[in-house]
């Protein structure tokens, strides 16, 4: 599992996949790929065997409206019994049946299509299988295969110290990308940074992933090994390299998402929630969540799950559409099941005659239209609070006390001093349900605050001490 290269580079700015063998790209079960298979390959498939799809009961037909058929696979003995042609394979891109025992296994070369191109002559197929099974470079090709087989499991075969050594090497591995997932799941699932301003194994500001390799290999005898490959010069496949940790995270996110659309299907009906802001690239965004039933446990509850945030570039009512639309199909989720929308009260959103929600409603009536309730109350107090002088004169103080004290390391100490419960919070411009964080300080603290600030007072009326402060 191993690549050798002459050039070992151990800064980590490498990609292990650009060091993979293209031969493993390709899928070796296929039978168009049979002619091109090396050793190992071909090793991979005598263990194996061939692989069908079971799915597949008839073929198309052909000009003679004959095709194949999965009776094919089963052979009927003259005494009755049935016993599975298990070197049969049939590949549905070909259309065609082929001997898997002769086209890999045979030591010279053989006669007829099942060993060579494959055979579709659908309407004698039943007697060309039986010559074919019957005939004795066939028997020979089966032997070949059942001992190439048995030696391989019993690590007995003419190169078994080799096989011995490969089998080891394909452990370390196996074992080293399952720490390094532990690692990227771990980093995620935190909300941590993967990486610093430096790229480099035991050496400054090179990030939290590759800390964690460091601190793992202290004590973990696969990492410490890997580790030991890495800054030796060893190796150059390390699986280190951020476009290894972006694959991971990939790879990682599309299973939860395939996860969640499961559950979503399962529900069959779900309802969607939108809301857009620019981001620090100033690319406006619109977050995606959806709301839905989810019975994959024993206790039935109300989920909703954030599925990704989706760029904009046109932010009217038929753009943000049209884009909800096209991630719905991309999703494979069916808009007509749509039974619900919840949006902020922006007049794209909430429009009645070019909002999201009308152009959702053209298009499935069904999908019931509700306006955020937290939004909608943020927006009423903000109202209220314009409206009413003693409102804006009380928060307008509670600030004024908080800012009197942070603007001082010294008057914060006497603060901190006199309190000993909650501390003074700067009032939210934007949450009004958060200024209640604001108001409990001095709710309950009322005396200690205000001994605070008479003894600021104090000593501000000391010429020396408020020098001192």
């Amino acid at each position: 599992m191993e690549v050798e290269e002459d050039h070992i580079d151990v800064n980590l700015n490498s990609s292990p996949r650009e060091d993979v063998d293209d031969s493993f790209k390709s899928d070796i079960f296929d039978p168009r790929n049979w002619n091109s298979l090396d050793s190992k390959q071909i090793d991979i498939l005598a263990q194996k065997g061939p692989k069908r799809d079971n799915s597949i009961k008839k073929g198309p037909k052909d000009r003679y409206r004959k095709r194949f058929t999965a009776l094919f696979y089963t052979r009927f003995l003259s005494n009755g019994e049935c016993c599975d042609r298990d070197w049969l394979v049939y590949s549905i891109q070909l259309d065609r049946v082929f001997c898997f025992a002769c086209k890999l296994f045979r030591k010279s070369q053989h006669k007829g299509q099942l060993a060579n191109e494959g055979c579709n002559d659908w309407s004698h197929m039943t007697n060309r299988l039986k010559d074919h099974e019957t005939s004795g470079d066939h028997v020979l090709s089966m032997t070949n295969w059942y001992e190439l087989r048995s030696r391989l499991e019993k690590h007995q075969t003419i190169d078994k110290t080799a096989q011995r050594q490969l089998e080891k090497e394909k452990d370390h591995w196996r074992n080293v990308l399952f720490r390094i997932v532990c690692i990227v799941k771990f980093l995620a699932k935190h909300n941590l940074a993967f990486r610093g301003t430096n790229g480099k194994l035991y050496e400054d500001s090179n990030g939290n992933f590759l800390g964690l390799v460091e601190m793992l290999a202290e004590f973990d005898p696969i990492i410490q090994e890997h580790v030991h490959r890495v800054t030796n010069e060893e190796t150059h496949a390390h699986y280190l390299d951020h476009k290894i940790q972006n694959e991971l995270l990939h790879l990682l996110a599309s299973c939860i998402r395939s996860e969640i659309i499961k559950k979503i299907k399962s529900a069959k009906y779900f309802s969607v929630i939108l809301d857009c802001t620019p981001d620090a690239s100033h690319q406006e965004q619109m977050s995606l969540i959806i709301r839905y039933v989810d019975s994959s446990s024993s206790q039935v509850c109300i989920e909703e799950s954030f599925l990704g945030f989706l760029d904009v570039n046109d932010t009217i009512g038929q753009g943000l559409f049209e884009v909800l639309q096209n991630e719905l199909k991309l999703l494979d989720l069916d808009i007509n099941d749509v039974r619900g929308q919840g949006y902020d009260n922006g007049s794209n959103m909430k429009g009645t005659h070019q909002g999201v929600q009308r152009k959702l409603l053209d298009v499935n009536p069904r999908a019931f239209y509700s306006a955020c309730g937290w939004h909608s109350l943020n927006l009423t107090l903000c109202d209220m609070a314009k409206t009413c002088g003693r409102a804006k004169d009380f928060f307008e103080i509670i600030q004024r006390i908080y800012t009197f004290f942070a603007n001082s390391t010294k008057k914060w100490h006497i603060l901190k001093e006199n309190i000993s419960g909650l501390t003074l919070k700067s009032v939210s411009a934007t949450r009004w349900e958060s200024r209640v964080g604001s108001v409990k300080p001095i709710r309950f603290q009322c005396s200690d605050i205000r001994e605070a600030l008479l003894q600021v007072s104090e000593i501000d009326s000391d010429p020396k001490a408020r020098v001192r402060l």
